[in-house]
């Protein structure tokens, strides 16, 4: 048997070994197989170390053995099993980003795209957060000097919950805020930027109404849209960073910085092809 494989997938949460390779896994969850998922996916492809995760998981409580029930499926899949699920939710959570080997985005029928090395944008160093922070305040604890890109942003949060937001936080302020808010805290996030309004998700009076919204309250940063399924509704190509040179991809952040994982420089026509 050749390389084993650990995968997260996005937004189920559920974290499965398997001897298939990433490719033909994510055939495998594609309509019409036996394992049958509906919509798009973000696979990501964990460290692994002589059959074991290559990574502490992040406490929980005790209520279940994260590592315990991750090697033994990784056991069960190195004696013959094709798949075998580790945890059945909630993966993102406990997994930290510094175990991820590669995201790949899967379409509805398995197509894969991998996506470029991240980039380390910012390291939290201050985390003291209250909800009256203003957007420039917020910008000066995380260092950031230049605010000239400061406009209305739209951000579709994939993990932990599914959420439209509008913004006028950049990515890299939008991280630091919603890893250190009080009350509505995330252990970690992860989130894109979307070029345009999705009028097939709300009203185009909700996204009117948020931007009228941030622009008279100075203190309000975030309005969201719509909550629950979204991510299924967005095309890839609605994502900042798919085409146009424009710096975006998919953010990944905890309360100790931001990370970036780029689209790659060139997507293959075969990919785009492919209907979501």
């Amino acid at each position: 048997m050749g390389e084993l494989n650990l995968v997260l997938t996005i937004p189920h949460g559920i974290v499965v070994a398997t001897s298939l390779g990433l490719e033909q896994y994510a055939k495998h969850r594609s309509p019409g197989s036996s394992k049958f998922f509906r919509g798009k996916t973000v696979m990501i492809d964990l460290a692994l170390e002589a059959d074991r995760p290559a990574f502490s998981f992040s406490e929980e409580g005790g209520w279940r053995d994260t590592h315990g029930d991750t090697v033994a499926a990784l056991a069960e899949v190195r004696s013959g099993k094709r798949t075998k699920t580790a945890l059945s939710n909630d993966g993102f959570n406990v997994i930290p980003m510094k175990a991820y080997r590669q995201i790949l985005l899967a379409k509805t029928g398995g197509y894969l795209l991998p996506m470029a090395p991240p980039r380390l944008l910012v390291q939290f160093a201050n985390h003291d957060c209250h909800e009256k922070l203003t957007p420039e305040e917020i910008a000066a604890i995380i260092g950031r000097t230049d605010v000239s890109d400061r406009f209305p942003r739209l951000l579709m949060v994939l993990m932990p919950v599914q959420l439209l937001v509008m913004t006028n936080l950049t990515p890299i302020e939008y991280a630091w805020y919603a890893t250190h808010r009080p009350g509505k805290i995330f252990r970690q996030v992860m989130f894109t930027e979307l070029g345009d309004d999705q009028p097939d998700i709300a009203a185009a009076s909700r996204f009117d109404d948020a931007r009228e919204e941030l622009a008279v309250k100075p203190s309000k940063k975030t309005k969201v849209i719509a909550m629950g399924e979204c991510f299924n509704d967005v095309p890839f190509h609605a994502w900042v960073g798919y085409r146009g040179g424009m710096q975006g991809g998919l953010f990944v952040s905890d309360r100790n910085g931001v990370s970036v994982w780029p689209f790659p420089e060139i997507i293959p026509r075969s990919w785009d092809q492919h209907n979501d």
